[in-house]
């Protein structure tokens, strides 16, 4: 694992607990603040996975 995988990931699950927060408290903003986070921390994972792929070739 490199490290933009790891920071993708970690990225994706502060999305997770944002979304979650926000539809218990009714945020709509907060809720499409971790839906947004996910997106980014899924595009940052997928890099990652990509660069890996690279390495090993």
């Amino acid at each position: 694992m490199n490290k933009d995988q790891v920071k993708g990931t970690a990225e994706k699950l502060k999305g997770k607990v944002n979304e979650a927060i926000g539809r218990a408290t009714d945020d709509t903003k907060q809720e499409v603040k971790g839906d947004i986070q996910q997106a980014a921390g899924q595009a940052r994972k997928n890099l990652g996975d990509a660069k890996e792929t690279v390495k090993k070739s």
